[in-house]
């Protein structure tokens, strides 16, 4: 299994906000900090934000929170909620399915299962557990204040 360039970048930007907790971050400083271009990071913000992970705020003073504690949010919902439009195989795709062993082929149960194995031990971990008490992390996520605070999100 192979989780997807969206899936990484949305991870890398909870475990910022995570880090950083105590204020807004921009997302000039994410991008700075993670090695993400700004474009793919703003459509990552904005899905993130419509799926209630993080809470945005608009203007010169704005920046990103967390919507929730940490410790609430599991990374196998992070991962189902970014993958979701993703499909693991070509046979498990409703439009581009081409594979003419679907009648029978017992190979996709088995993939299914696995994915919901994944996904299953991944909801044991959670954004907290990621950042908090990683000290290696948590210097390399660390509020850094030369950055530009009045750039907006």
């Amino acid at each position: 299994m192979r989780l997807t360039k969206r899936t990484n970048i949305s991870m890398r930007v909870l475990m910022y906000c995570a880090a950083n907790a105590d204020r807004l971050v921009t997302k000039a400083e994410i991008a700075q900090c993670c090695n993400i271009s700004e474009n793919h990071l703003a459509q990552v913000i904005n899905r993130l934000g419509q799926l209630g992970f993080l809470h945005t705020q608009r203007g010169r003073n704005g920046g990103m929170t967390l919507a929730r504690e940490a410790a609430d949010i599991q990374v196998g919902a992070v991962f189902r909620a970014i993958e979701a439009a993703v499909p693991v195989a070509e046979c498990f795709s409703e439009t581009d399915n081409t594979c003419p062993l679907i009648a029978a082929c017992l190979l996709r149960r088995a993939i299914a299962d696995a994915t919901e194995a994944f996904y299953a031990k991944m909801d044991e971990v959670t954004l907290d557990q990621l950042v908090h008490g990683n000290t290696p992390l948590l210097s390399l996520l660390a509020t850094d204040t030369r950055h530009d605070r009045s750039a907006p999100v």
